[in-house]
């Protein structure tokens, strides 16, 4: 069980109303291809948000140049912090190799110049960086994802972010989304307008646990934290210590067993026997099967770790399905698994 205390980390100056907020291309420039789909994005989060979005300078490179350079990429990041204009920087979309970033991202800046950075997926390698600069961040949508959803972006999205980044930093619960999809619509300019089919929520599942646990909350993808492992970049074991985790897997679709490969893997590590609490998204794209598998590998896994009593919350609106809530890594979160509550404080 989780011992000692929790690490301290910088809150961000809160966005506000008028907000300039950098989008960047921290993965890839898939942007230029749709240049459509980032204007809806950039009208959506004037709309809801009321922030004014600034591309990165380097932000519409393209994908092959930006992919040959990664030095442009941490540019913008160290753009975005050092600008006094930026007050936020948002992820433009994801992708596979920010792990390239890491010899290039500069944490004294990201210390220095302590400003909200939202996004998702591949963005987690630089999401973990500013925690492990001691500065918080946020696991939310990207913008030519839930915030440029077709059609508008979804109530329930707006409010998140809101919550997590712009009002003023009292707890809230964490609220399921009554609707979600993971339905593929081509990113045609003729069908921006065009809502995506949602269908109903089961709602979250409470897989064990009983005695209420609180954390500071850390991680994210997990194929990008199976990548980033062993690296320079992970996390510090005292980062892990008391943490409550956040995971979540993408369209790869890994499989159940996969997941619980890597939940061995946090064992071996000791993270596993220190955690307050576990938080798993929605997999995408897994049949009810799937689920199922994957729900008796995280049981079996915690149960090998001596961990039966780790409150352990699923299905949650925090990953590759939509809409997309956002969660502020280094926040605390409190889980209360008889009256079946998650309570965020940003």
């Amino acid at each position: 069980m989780s011992t000692g205390s929790q690490p301290q980390f910088i809150r961000p100056p809160r966005l506000r109303r008028g907000s300039k907020v950098a989008a960047l291309s921290l993965s890839s420039g898939l942007v230029a291809e749709v240049p459509h789909r980032y204007e809806a994005g950039v009208r959506e989060v004037a709309r809801q948000l009321d922030w004014e979005i600034m591309a990165a300078p380097n932000a519409f490179r393209g994908s092959d140049d930006l992919y040959a350079n990664p030095q442009a990429r941490a540019d913008d990041l160290h753009w975005a912090l050092e600008n006094p204009e930026i007050e936020g920087m948002v992820s433009i979309i994801g992708g596979d190799d920010s792990i390239r970033l890491l010899p290039l991202v500069d944490r004294e800046k990201i210390r220095r110049y302590p400003k909200v950075l939202l996004g998702y997926s591949d963005t987690t390698v630089t999401l973990l960086q500013f925690l492990r600069a001691g500065v918080m961040a946020y696991h939310g949508p990207a913008l030519l994802t839930d915030l440029a959803e077709p059609g508008g972006m979804r109530p329930e999205v707006a409010r998140s972010v809101r919550q997590a980044t712009m009002d003023d930093p009292r707890p809230y619960r964490l609220e399921p989304a009554a609707e979600w999809t993971e339905f593929r619509q081509e990113w045609d300019a003729e069908l921006q307008d065009r809502k995506r089919p949602f269908q109903p929520s089961e709602g979250p599942v409470w897989l064990q646990g009983s005695a209420p646990a609180e954390g500071h909350l850390i991680g994210g993808c997990a194929e990008i934290l199976d990548m980033l492992c062993g690296t320079p970049g992970w996390p510090e074991p005292e980062l892990w210590r008391g943490a409550v985790m956040v995971l979540e897997t993408s369209e790869d679709v890994p499989p159940p067993a996969q997941v619980g490969y890597w939940l061995r893997s946090f064992a071996a590590q000791g993270i596993l026997e220190h955690l307050s609490g576990l938080l798993l998204a929605r997999p995408r794209s897994y049949t009810a099967e799937m689920t199922e598998w994957l729900y008796k590998w995280v049981l079996k896994v915690l149960a090998e770790a001596g961990r039966p009593d780790l409150p352990v919350v699923a299905n949650l609106d925090i990953g590759h399905t939509s809409p997309q809530l956002t969660l502020p890594l280094g926040g605390q979160a409190r889980l209360e698994p008889v009256r079946r509550e998650i309570t965020i404080t940003p």
